[in-house]
Formats: structure tokens, sequence, C-alpha cells
């Protein structure tokens, strides 16, 4: 549970943490869509080339990112493994009633390359940016559906309120685990049925916990007279600068780059 980095902050005074909150949302939504647009195994590493500087620059050690990655490392080998065995094509060996193509490992590297990018950049998000932060973004983009009636303000509350709460509600899962192994209980040893069953002492404390925060910070809220957006002025206003501008600029250019570089290769 430890290793599960989303969520996080982590302070800095890079030029990705200087940014507009609302610019790096949206350049984190064009390098999304800009994975899901790529069809080869090298715009996919110049896309991983891209998210990697972008992490040497805000200079946030890589073990931070290995933390982040080694829980879906069981995900990613287990649908690589699928798409092997699973996709026609040409055959490059076989055992069994199992054959494994070209074509499958082909989609299986591209497949782990687009998780491990997805992540990394949803995590760079949640890095350089804080909840305050996160909730004025997700208030000033989404305003233009609060005239149809959308509560925005409590969208983007409750969306960052999951968000920061979810390194709190690991921390407490980790406690509860070294509670219950105090005890006796064998959470790590047993077919997959035992383990799930001896879940189920950790889960009910978790979900306790988490109402009994969710009761905690609902009573705060209200004794600090919240009552949504309607009304409410921020410290400091959000205002795009030039480098953000600048920013946005080199960005799209180069997912466009990265993009545009597969028909070159074509």
């Amino acid at each position: 549970m430890r290793d599960i980095t989303l969520g996080q902050y982590i302070n800095g005074d890079s030029v990705i943490h200087r940014l507009d909150p609302r610019v790096r949302l949206i350049l984190t939504l064009v390098y999304i869509i800009m994975l899901f647009l790529l069809k080869s195994i090298p715009q996919m590493i110049m896309a991983l080339v891209l998210i990697l500087s972008a992490y040497a620059l805000v200079r946030i050690p890589m073990k931070m990112l290995f933390k982040s990655l080694k829980p879906i490392i069981p995900i990613v080998l287990f649908t690589s493994v699928l798409n092997m065995f699973f996709i026609g094509g040409d055959e490059v060996f076989s055992f069994w009633k199992f054959s494994v193509t070209r074509q499958g490992i082909y989609y299986a590297v591209m497949l782990s390359l687009r998780v491990i990018c997805l992540l990394a950049g949803s995590s760079l998000l949640t890095y350089t940016s804080t909840p305050i932060e996160l909730t004025s973004a997700l208030e000033l983009l989404f305003m233009p559906l609060a005239k149809i009636g959308l509560p925005v303000n409590d969208l983007a509350m409750m969306m960052t309120i999951a968000l920061r709460f979810i390194p709190t509600l690991l921390e407490e899962t980790d406690k509860i685990m070294a509670a219950q192994k105090s005890r006796g209980a064998n959470l790590d040893t047993g077919n997959f049925i035992e383990r799930v069953r001896a879940l189920t002492p950790i889960l009910i404390p978790l979900f306790v916990s988490a109402f009994r925060r969710a009761d905690e910070l609902a009573l705060a809220m209200e004794c600090r007279c919240y009552n949504g957006g309607e009304g409410r002025t921020r410290l400091n206003a959000l205002k795009i600068k030039r480098s953000d501008i600048i920013a946005v600029i080199v960005f799209l250019g180069l997912c466009a780059l990265i993009i545009l570089s597969g028909r070159i290769v074509l």
C-alpha cells in the first residue's frame, strides 16, 4: 500500500510548479488524449521520454515514479500475456495449444508503454498540484456548466477531497494491517480465496475509519460556515501568465510532433 503515491503532493519551485493549475490540468488531459492517438512503439517511446523529461524538470526522484508503477505491474503483465496469446498474426513460437504472434508481442509492448505513460502523467499532476489548486482549477474550467444547473463547486470539491484522501486511506490501511498481523492474522500466505477472506478484518475497520473521517471533515466544514463556491473569494486569484502561454505552445508543439512522427515514419 505504501507504494501507491497517487494523490500525494511534493513541494517544489520548478517551472511546472509555477504554472497555473488550469494549465497543468489541461496539459495533462492533452497528454492522455495523445497517448490514445499514438499507433507505434517509437511514438510511445517518445511520449515516455517527454514525461520523463517533465519529471527531471520538476526534480522528482525516479523512485517515486517506480513506487507508483509497482502496484500495476501484475495487471500490465496479465494484459500483456493475453495480448501475446490471443491476437492472431505471424506466429513466432507456440507451445501446447497457445501460439505467440509478432502482432501480439507488438500490441503487448504498446499496451505496457501506454499504461506506464498514463499513470506517470496523472501522477505528475498530483505531485505538482495542491488540493486547493486542483479545486480552483476544476471550478473555473467547469464554470460554464453552472449555467445549466450543474453544481460545479460541489463536484470539484468532492473530486479533490477524494483524490486528497487516497494517501490518507492507504496509510490507514497499513496501520490496520500491521495491527492485525501483530494479533496473529495471516495475510500473506494461503490461496486466493483464503487471502480474500483474510481481508475482511481489514475492510471493516477501514470503512469505519473512512466514515469517521468523512463525518469529522463535514463537521469541520460546517463549523467554518462552508457553503460551496457561491460568494466565496480566493486568497490567490488564478491568472494566466506569459509563461503559461509559452508552456502550452511548447507542449502542444511537442505533442503534435510526436503524433505526426508516425506518419513520417510510415
